[in-house]
């Protein structure tokens, strides 16, 4: 089968597709032929060998979606022929075929198309798990940094249906018109100089009560400077490549509470992830959110899918088609 294969750490030009055997089957696995496979940026951090350091040659991934074409031991044979959806563990998802643990496998209603599962599993896993840490709900006024990308547009969509407010800040008009269009109350471009006014003036006397920050750097800082007494400041990324820098007078002489989402997070475990997951599907199947794929590129096209991520010339969620 063809799989893209990383064989040392660089530019997004270390991505090759090679031929590799089919990968085998363990206890309670299936394989799945993969129809679409997500592409995450923290995923051109470890190509790069900015993040976590894995074994080399690998094959980056792990949302895929698709059929499963073969059962291994201790997995149920009705799964045999099903649309699922799912993360590898172990066999990297940018590839023709991939081996799915059944613990991790969500099976798919006809209502959900493919593609858009595969954009609800580590970005709405993300999405879900942060509204719940940050307790949005009918009420609260949420600013959303990066709301035209893959989690963004999620959490605009999500927060709307939980009932809150929703500043999504980006940055162009094109991206500024897609925040519009997932129901924002308000877009605001933060590559504006006093965005941060544009973003109170929005909020109200109220201010705002959640900022979910992705991007770091200066459009961090200027975000937790919106924040109303008693506001909570969560991180789940560095776009930028900077933390964001949160002076501690402003936390106590306001309030605030800061916080980091990630896998580490205390009581999110294995069960609480794959929860996340099923509502994020869930949503999607009933029609109540709907993922935004900005853009397919074949395998042999990786390179440029990462490229274009790492430029934050993209939009939603980015894919590779075997």
């Amino acid at each position: 089968m063809r799989a893209v294969r990383v064989a040392e750490f660089g530019p997004p030009e270390v991505m090759r597709v090679e031929y590799v055997p089919h990968p085998e089957r363990g206890e309670g696995e299936v394989l799945v032929d993969v129809a679409a496979a997500g592409v995450q940026f923290v995923e051109t951090l470890v190509r790069a060998g900015k993040s976590a350091h894995v074994p080399r040659p690998y094959t980056p991934g792990r949302d895929v979606a698709g059929v499963v074409s073969a059962v291994g031991p201790g997995a149920d044979p009705a799964l045999l022929g099903r649309r699922v959806a799912g993360q590898t563990e172990r066999t990297g998802g940018y590839a023709e075929r991939a081996v799915v643990h059944s613990r991790a496998l969500h099976v798919l209603p006809d209502s959900l198309s493919l593609h858009d599962a595969v954009c609800l599993l580590g970005q709405g896993l993300t999405a879900v798990g942060l509204l719940e840490l940050a307790a949005v709900r009918e009420g609260r006024t949420v600013l959303v940094e990066a709301a035209a990308g893959g989690v963004g547009t999620l959490l605009v969509q999500l927060a709307k249906v939980a009932g809150a407010k929703v500043v999504g800040a980006a940055r162009g008009d094109h991206k500024l018109e897609i925040v519009r269009k997932l129901g924002a109350d308000v877009a605001v471009d933060y590559g504006v100089p006093g965005w941060g006014d544009l973003v109170r003036q929005a909020a109200g006397p109220e201010g705002i009560d959640v900022v979910l920050d992705s991007v770091g750097g200066d459009v961090g800082r200027e975000a937790v400077e919106t924040l109303a007494p008693g506001g909570r400041f969560i991180v789940y990324g560095i776009a930028s490549g900077r933390g964001t820098e949160v002076p501690g007078g402003l936390v106590y002489g306001r309030g605030l509470t800061v916080m980091g989402y990630g896998r580490a997070t205390p009581g999110v475990d294995p069960a609480r992830f794959r929860a996340q997951q099923s509502r994020a599907l869930e949503e999607a199947a009933i029609g109540r959110i709907a993922p935004v794929i900005g853009q397919c590129f074949p395998l042999e096209e990786a390179p440029l899918a990462h490229a274009a991520l790492a430029g934050r010339e993209t939009v939603g969620t980015v894919l590779l088609i075997p």
